[in-house]
């Protein structure tokens, strides 16, 4: 949670100091702002700050949906969240399009707020968890497949394994990496030598 940046842009933003501060307390940084206007120069003043996005949907001035669109041309890969008044229909269309992350219902309440957060900022982490996890959990099983393999079958096996691994932590900033690195050298040794052993056969 370390400097994540959050920018809530709504016309009211008086009456959402509570959640606010609640935000600071589980240790945001959160950055209010009162129009459209004024969210487009936050972020255009601090251009790689800025992690997500609350923006109401009805605000005077520029609206929810011409920021949305505004902030999506020149800042693509920030999650926004869009706060309505009611689950209209043209929201989730915009939610389907992909132009928005996530929309919350007015009032909103602080375990949705939290919820949102896990889903569009966290939840890279709790994959690169997960995924270290379950690696570290496979790679006793791996490090015997790679000594006891005796066929082409079971190297083949091993393969698929391994690039299975690839695929799961190649996303992730996990020092499992590392370990999966070593492991497949271990493995290409390995097979090298089963390789030599055979290959008289073979021919």
């Amino acid at each position: 949670m370390d400097n994540i940046t959050i920018l809530w842009a709504d016309d009211e933003i008086d009456l959402l100091k509570p959640h606010i501060l609640f935000l600071k307390e589980k240790g945001y940084n959160v950055i209010p702002v009162v129009s459209g206007a004024e969210a487009l120069d936050e972020m255009d003043a601090r251009p790689n700050a800025v992690d997500l996005v609350f923006l109401d949907e009805n605000m005077p001035g520029l609206s929810g949906l011409d920021t949305l669109s505004q902030i999506k041309t020149r800042y693509p890969h920030v999650p926004v969240i869009m706060i309505t008044k009611s689950e209209e229909e043209h929201i989730m269309d915009e939610a389907l399009g992909g132009k928005i992350s996530d929309y919350l219902i007015k009032p909103v309440n602080p375990l949705q707020i939290l919820s949102t957060l896990k889903k569009n900022i966290h939840q890279r982490d709790i994959v690169n968890e997960q995924a270290s996890v379950a690696y570290q959990q496979e790679w006793g099983k791996l490090s015997m497949q790679i000594a006891d393999a005796a066929s082409v079958e079971e190297w083949m096996e091993v393969y698929r394994r391994l690039t299975y691994w690839d695929l799961q932590l190649a996303e992730t900033d996990s020092a499992m990496k590392e370990m999966l690195q070593q492991q497949r050298s271990e493995a290409e040794r390995a097979f090298s030598k089963f390789v030599t052993r055979h290959y008289m056969q073979w021919m």
